[in-house]
């Protein structure tokens, strides 16, 4: 899963730019901040993400691409592709100008469907490539047409080959310029190693949860460090409801958001910015990208204004919020411990996704 919506009303609007002139109103701190990857492509700092909301996407990704943004992050099992295809067309952006991502999901892992389900995406999206293609999680589920294969007793029936076995044969489209670059999302450090002993190409990117309360400071300094991009998913914590709703919803879901963190408020007041877009510019700053997520056209907006500079007393402060909350954890429903070697797995709870 990735990517948080924010459609829920707050007590105070930040602004009330028209979302139309917001071309012409940019603050003037605001960047429009890349990252390199290890095969060269930049990648924007700041995204546009499509979980969740499906009657809205088409829209929602026109006007986000209108406005600026150029990283869109989507996935099959989100059920939006098409949605999102329509979208970019709608925009009226040149193909080449959009990054565009999207994750095989579970049950398509089977080396011999990779290359398949990757051309039902292609399909769907409209587009003869995407700029990135991820493993959405290292589980493989049972092949077939069910999403989340479940036996008499509603437990998830796992599949036969290894997520090693479906990067072998994500390698191989790289030959066939329907993927410009390979990622993964989820992934434990141990996993992401074995990737690296035991296939030839070090993933560009690793998507995974990160925000102000699970900063997982050790495990991105190792990413870095070998040249794996992080893009945050869920960059606002638990303000999205789903981890409050979800089958295997943890208590710690259910503590202050971090938008209505003081320290985060306060550093937003003394750069004239709000919460939102303080939590957004910390992984920014942090030399990751971020996909946020919202229907609504301010919202949007806001999102939009939020590549700015940080000052290291800012960076020392958010450091101190880190509470290893990570909210994102269907391991029991899955059938596999997810984050194995990874902060934030206390407090897993049994319960479906679907």
């Amino acid at each position: 899963m990735s990517t948080v919506t924010r459609t829920a009303l707050r007590s105070v609007r930040p602004f009330s730019k028209s979302f139309k002139s917001l071309d012409f109103a940019r603050c003037l701190s605001t960047r429009n901040s890349q990252h390199t990857l290890n095969t060269g492509a930049k990648i924007p700092a700041l995204g546009f993400g499509t979980f969740q909301d499906a009657e809205a996407i088409e829209d929602t990704v026109a006007k986000a691409l209108k406005a600026g943004f150029r990283l869109i992050d989507t996935a099959r099992v989100y059920d939006v592709e098409q949605h999102v295809g329509r979208g970019m067309t709608r925009s009226g952006v040149d193909r080449k100008e959009i990054f565009l991502g999207t994750k095989l999901w579970c049950n398509q892992y089977h080396p011999d469907d990779v290359e398949a389900a990757l051309d039902e995406s292609l399909a769907d999206l409209g587009t003869q490539y995407v700029d990135l293609l991820m493993m959405h999680y290292p589980v493989v589920f049972k092949r077939g047409t069910e999403r989340f294969p479940r036996d008499a007793n509603g437990t998830i029936i796992q599949g036969e080959t290894t997520y090693l076995d479906t990067w072998r044969a994500m390698e191989k489209l790289l030959s066939t310029k329907k993927v410009k670059a390979l990622g993964v999302s989820n992934f434990s450090k141990g996993e992401i190693e074995t990737l690296l002993r035991k296939s030839n190409t070090v993933p560009a990117v690793h998507q995974m949860e990160v925000h102000p309360y699970l900063q997982q400071k050790g495990f991105n300094s190792w990413l870095q460090s070998k040249g794996i991009h992080v893009i945050q998913f869920s960059p606002l914590g638990n303000m999205n409801p789903f981890y409050r709703a979800t089958g295997w919803a943890k208590d710690i879901a259910n503590m202050e958001r971090i938008i209505d963190n003081t320290i985060v408020k306060n550093i937003g007041e003394k750069h004239g910015k709000t919460a939102v877009q303080v939590a957004l510019a910390w992984g920014i700053n942090s030399g990751r990208s971020v996909i946020p997520k919202s229907v609504i056209d301010w919202q949007m907006a806001e999102n939009l204004e939020a590549d700015f500079a940080l000052d290291e007393q800012d960076l020392e402060r958010i450091a101190a919020l880190d509470k290893k909350a990570r909210f994102n954890d269907p391991s029991l429903d899955y059938g596999y411990r997810l984050y194995s070697d990874l902060e934030g797995i206390e407090g897993t709870k049994m319960g479906k996704t679907h």
